[in-house]
């Protein structure tokens, strides 16, 4: 949580009895990447949180609610479920991050599905699935989607005129045809 910040009355009331209640609905997930139809600027954004930031990152969605409400929003277990009651909206979800979670919304970068990770993680607090939570910020940062880790980031994201407009990434060099470190090939694309 930020320092002066604390979160507000409906978010405290939605993280009672969530933190690490784990419940059979930890273990399934409502999502699909079948029929993944877009219309005009419209994202397919992943929001995480660890623990002790699903607060920050509720309050984040929560201020950003008119912003999200035109793209379709992928969360793990508990956090989806805090944000469907902060934002009175359906979000996709996945399995809780440690049981799977992570690695699923990576599935769905790689598979060209997920467009932009909003990931608040906790730097103060060691994650027993720390491996898991490195392979999904590398798999965001091998496909080249926009990732957020706090609050201001997110901002510029979300706000950015690319954001929301028909602004389509630079595929990454694999699939380009260019080798690890070919910096000729990308002087070459960025100029061509």
């Amino acid at each position: 949580m930020a320092i002066g910040h604390s979160p507000d009355d409906t978010t405290m009331a939605m993280l009672t009895g969530h933190r690490h209640a784990m419940r059979e609905a930890d273990f399934v997930a409502d999502w699909s990447f079948e029929d993944q139809q877009r219309s005009g600027g419209q994202r397919h954004i992943a929001l995480v949180a660890h623990d002790h930031m699903k607060s920050e990152l509720a309050d984040w969605a929560g201020h950003n609610r008119d912003l999200l409400a035109r793209h379709r929003i992928y969360a793990t277990g508990t956090t989806g479920r805090i944000l469907q009651e902060r934002l009175e909206r359906s979000v996709d979800l996945f399995l809780s991050g440690p049981l799977g979670g992570d690695q699923q919304i990576g599935a769905g970068i790689a598979q060209g599905v997920i467009d932009a990770l909003i990931f608040f993680w906790d730097p103060l607090e060691p994650q027993p699935h720390d491996p898991d939570v490195k392979a999904l910020l590398r798999i965001a940062t091998l496909w080249n989607i926009p990732v957020a880790s706090n609050r201001t980031t997110a901002d510029m994201i979300v706000t950015s005129p690319l954001f929301s407009g028909n602004y389509t990434p630079v595929p990454p060099p694999f699939l380009r045809g260019e080798a690890p470190g070919d910096d000729a090939a990308r002087t070459a694309h960025v100029q061509g």
